[in-house]
C-alpha cells in the first residue's frame, strides 16, 4: 500500500511540529501551550486557585470584605466547621487569604482576600456567567455533579 500525500496545502503545520496553530486568545504564552497540564500553565494556576469544594463560595463572600470565621459560617449554613477551616487554611496557604487575629478571649480570626485573591474577581464573574450560558443551552452538569461548589 502506497503512502499517500496529505491533502493539507503545504504552509498549514502540524501541532505536532509547530505553535504556529494556536489560538492566540486560548494560549497567548508559552505557558499556556503546554500538551499536558503543567503547575506553571496560567490556566492551570487559575483553576487550582477555585477548585476544591465550597471553594468558590467562600471566595465569593469574601470578595464583600474581610469576615469572621462565625459571619461565614452563618452566611454559609451548609458548609461544616471543620470543612471551612480546611478551605480558609488551604486559601491562605495559597497565598489568597490572609488572617488576622484579634485579641482577646476566645481570640477571634478575621478572614480577608489578598491582592491575589482579589485578582479573582473576574473569574468568578466569568465562572458565573458561562454557567448560566450552558445551563440555557441545557449543558454542563448540575452541582451535584460534581466535588466543586459553584460561586452561585
Amino acid at each position: 500500500m502506497r503512502h499517500m500525500v496529505s491533502q493539507q496545502p503545504a504552509d498549514v503545520g502540524h501541532q505536532a511540529d509547530t505553535f504556529a496553530d494556536w489560538d492566540p486568545e486560548l494560549a497567548p504564552t508559552a505557558p499556556g501551550r503546554t500538551r499536558r497540564p503543567e503547575g506553571d500553565c496560567p490556566v492551570e494556576v487559575a483553576l487550582a486557585a477555585v477548585s476544591g469544594r465550597w471553594t468558590t463560595l467562600i471566595l465569593r463572600e469574601l470578595m464583600g470584605g474581610p469576615r469572621g470565621f462565625t459571619e461565614l459560617r452563618e452566611r454559609l449554613p451548609e458548609v461544616s466547621a471543620k470543612v471551612l477551616s480546611h478551605r480558609l487554611r488551604e486559601l491562605g496557604e495559597g497565598g489568597l487569604v490572609s488572617v488576622e487575629r484579634q485579641r482577646g478571649f476566645p481570640v477571634r480570626s478575621r478572614y480577608a482576600l489578598t491582592a491575589s485573591g482579589q485578582a479573582l474577581r473576574p473569574l468568578l464573574v466569568e465562572l458565573y456567567a458561562t454557567g448560566e450560558a450552558l445551563l440555557a443551552l441545557g449543558g454542563g452538569p448540575g452541582p451535584d455533579a460534581g466535588a466543586r461548589g459553584a460561586a452561585g
